[in-house]
């Protein structure tokens, strides 16, 4: 189908609106910088733990694929996906439940108190710098959810001294696809500052299948669009002393399949995050860090008349110490108001949680250790301590060995508590210990990795057809096993990954739902002076679901199958500031499902213009 002209030209002209902004020298490169891992800026090479961080130049190269599809592509992470980028998602990491990753913006906690997950399908990768991925249970760092581990996104800011700079981008695909993105930032005289602002629209595809449950399938197309806004404005006024704000707005409104009776089914969905941080280095060895997050999510379902939204409010005041060359201390307490409503009428709407925690990170000389304990003290339960504590020995400048032992816990939703009909108020957290071991080798552009671990979670909360609510009655042991593999010679990059899993329930001995035991994945990409082409291979084994008969609306167990992918990814550069990407997913039009019942978009094209000011 063409792109109507009015798309693009709305689009064109939305996305090259900051071109009045002038040519600058290009911004030098920083040392691979994350926060996610102990609470604090650390050189990635120099972290404990699985973790990984998908760069700028990586979403760039995603085309309009959706934050979920581009984390698919990481080891260790599978997802769900219930028709599309404007349909509900789930994040599975290392097979918990998807109601187990934590979901930051900037570090603001952004998951839903009514539904436990995080709004996935409203996040804008164009208003991203990066995401940092933190397998494993990490309660002991954030708190509630983190029993599979934390996905953390970090928006565009500006940062060090350098001058203003603007760019844009406009792009178009597959399914009437239109995407623009435009922004800038720069710092200078003590004020680093950014902002970003990108729109997308979409003819989309028909979410379900002919044997979706409950008659919904509609053989129409289900599109959406979306628009997204985020920013920074930061003040150093002296060395060491920094005052900065950020913000991050994205809403997305798109069409689902409600069954043919409602061919105009219709959800918008939105989510912001702001944060106020003050950075302050009282003395040289002795940083304060003050912050308040608020974060809003809302949902609002135009068929069913359903709506809820999440109010989040969150203080905190970190101190890092230092105790030594290669010694460090953070000290932290939290403070947390979740503020829930629900258009059902829940009658309890409100929970605080009060948590202390420590982060102690030590290098001596090959030996290097990080320990942390927190204490969640939650209006509803009362205290939650988990702890971890992580080991590492560099065998020598190649080879690195490493153990690790964690707690994590997930606190029950207002849905899983209150929700009218089918209220249990005695539902306890569900609570996972989580042991792994690793080990690393690097020489020269070699790196190997390999992680084996084991998660065990009880108290899982599961639908009790007996008592129509949700109950604490199952325990789960997922085994794992993930190895990388990357190779870099001369303009060649080779990445390869595989991820071998045993989610199991130990109650029933069944498979949990939508994990598939083995998925591999492969990368090429070779640089030719001004063209980059690279190929991409993703293989996910067979997974097992629920569908529901159409007659007797009884459910039962089905199975979804494997499936290959096959992507090709290029990029040319006409100049030092502008260069087209071309993305094609799915070149062999493979047919598969992520959720059963649920359609995927088959083979679909990219072609995005970047330009740099």
């Amino acid at each position: 189908m063409p792109l109507p002209c009015v798309r693009c030209f709305a689009a064109a002209s939305f996305c090259f609106s900051p071109v009045l902004v002038s040519a600058q020298s290009p911004v030098p490169q920083l040392e691979n910088i994350v926060v996610t891992a102990n609470r604090q800026p650390q050189a990635l090479k120099d972290t404990l733990g699985d973790i990984t961080v998908v760069s700028r130049e990586e979403l760039q190269r995603a085309g309009a694929d959706s934050i979920p599809t581009i984390l698919s592509r990481q080891p260790g992470v599978q997802i769900t996906d219930n028709g599309g980028r404007q349909t509900p998602t789930g994040i599975m990491l290392r097979g918990s439940n998807a109601n187990h990753t934590l979901l930051l913006i900037d570090g603001v906690r952004i998951n839903s108190s009514v539904q436990g997950g995080a709004n996935w399908m409203a996040m804008d990768p164009a208003a991203i710098e990066r995401i940092e991925i933190l397998r494993g249970a990490a309660s002991s760092l954030y708190g509630s959810d983190a029993i599979g581990g934390v996905v953390n996104i970090i928006t565009r800011k500006g940062a060090g001294d350098r001058p203003l700079a603007g760019w844009a981008e406009l792009g178009v695909g597959s399914h009437s696809t239109v995407r623009s993105s435009t922004g800038f930032s720069g710092a200078a005289a003590g004020w680093d500052y950014a902002l970003t602002a990108s729109m997308a629209e979409s003819d989309g595809y028909s979410s379900t299948s002919p044997d979706a449950a409950y008659g919904n399938h509609h053989p129409d197309d289900d599109g959406y669009s979306q628009h997204s806004l985020s920013g920074s404005l930061g003040y150093r006024w002296a060395p060491g002393q920094h005052l900065g704000v950020s913000f991050y707005n994205s809403y997305i409104n798109g069409e689902y399949d409600a069954g043919e009776w409602t061919p105009a089914a219709r959800a918008l969905s939105r989510q912001q995050a702001y944060s106020l941080t003050s950075t302050n280095d009282v003395t040289e060895y002795w940083q304060s860090v003050l912050r308040f997050g608020f974060s809003k999510e809302s949902y609002d379902d135009r068929v069913w008349d359903t709506r809820f939204s999440t109010l989040l409010r969150s203080y905190s005041w970190q101190n890092n110490l230092k105790l030594g060359a290669d010694q460090k201390l953070a000290l932290y307490i939290e403070r947390q108001e979740e503020r829930p409503w629900h258009s059902a009428d829940m009658q309890t709407t409100r929970r605080d949680t009060n948590a202390v925690g420590a982060i102690y990170n030590g290098r001596f000389g090959r030996h290097s250790v990080q320990a942390s304990v927190r204490n969640d003290n939650i209006s509803e339960y009362g205290n939650e301590v988990t702890g971890a504590l992580g080991y590492d020995l560099a065998v020598n400048k190649n080879l690195t060995l490493g153990v690790a032992a964690s707690t994590g816990f997930h606190a029950p939703t207002f849905s899983d508590l209150y929700y009218p009909g089918s209220e249990n108020p005695d539902l306890k957290p569900e609570r996972s210990r989580n042991l792994e071991a690793h080990v690393q080798y690097e020489r020269g552009g070699l790196q190997l990795g390999a992680t084996v671990y084991q998660n065990k979670i009880r108290d899982l909360l599961a639908w009790d057809n007996a008592t129509f609510r949700m109950e604490n009655v199952d325990r789960a042991t997922i085994l794992g096993a993930t190895l990388t593999a990357a190779y870099e010679w001369d303009a060649t990059t080779l990445r390869a990954s595989a991820d071998f899993m045993r989610p199991r329930n130990d109650n029933t001995g069944e498979r949990l739902l939508r994990r598939a035991r083995h998925q591999y994945t492969f990368s090429a990409e070779h640089q030719f002076e001004t063209l980059r082409v690279g190929a991409e291979y993703q293989f996910t084994g067979s997974r097992e679901d629920i569908a529901v008969d159409p007659t007797s609306f009884a459910s039962y167990r089905t199975r979804l199958g494997s499936y290959g992918l096959f992507n090709l990814t290029a990029e040319y550069a006409f100049t030092s500031n502008a260069a087209v990407q071309l993305r094609w997913n799915n070149v062999f039009d493979k047919n598969y499902a992520l959720a059963h019942g649920y359609q995927t978009p088959g083979s679909n094209v990219f072609i995005n213009l970047s330009l740099r000011m």
